[in-house]
């Protein structure tokens, strides 16, 4: 069953250098803790090109209202509390999708 419109989550987290392989195990180690809940569609972790201490987390959900549900609750403060001290800032911009065209290359 798919969902049209995905509220999704863009992250952008700046790692304390020298800390980005510490950081990638951990955000696999403790991922299931986003991605069990179940209005979560899933998340992928991206690393810079250009600036090998910046990641890019994106996660979609089934909509805005259980992201927040979620955003509040003991399992995600939990979640930040682990990646934090690994964190030398970061920022969290949010939207609706609107639409997807799929690539040649995926058909």
């Amino acid at each position: 069953m798919g969902h049209p419109q995905p509220f999704r989550i863009m992250l952008t987290m700046h790692i304390h250098p020298g800390r980005e392989q510490e950081f990638e195990q951990t955000w696999l180690r403790i991922g299931d803790g986003v991605t069990s809940h179940p209005a979560n569609l899933g998340q992928w972790l991206i690393r810079s090109e250009d600036e090998p201490s910046t990641y890019y987390i994106i996660s979609d959900w089934v909509d805005e209202p259980q992201f927040r549900e979620f955003e509040l609750s003991p399992g995600h403060l939990e979640h930040r509390k682990i990646l934090h001290p690994l964190r030398a800032s970061g920022s969290m911009a949010t939207g609706t999708v609107l639409t997807h065209l799929v690539g040649a290359a995926a058909e």
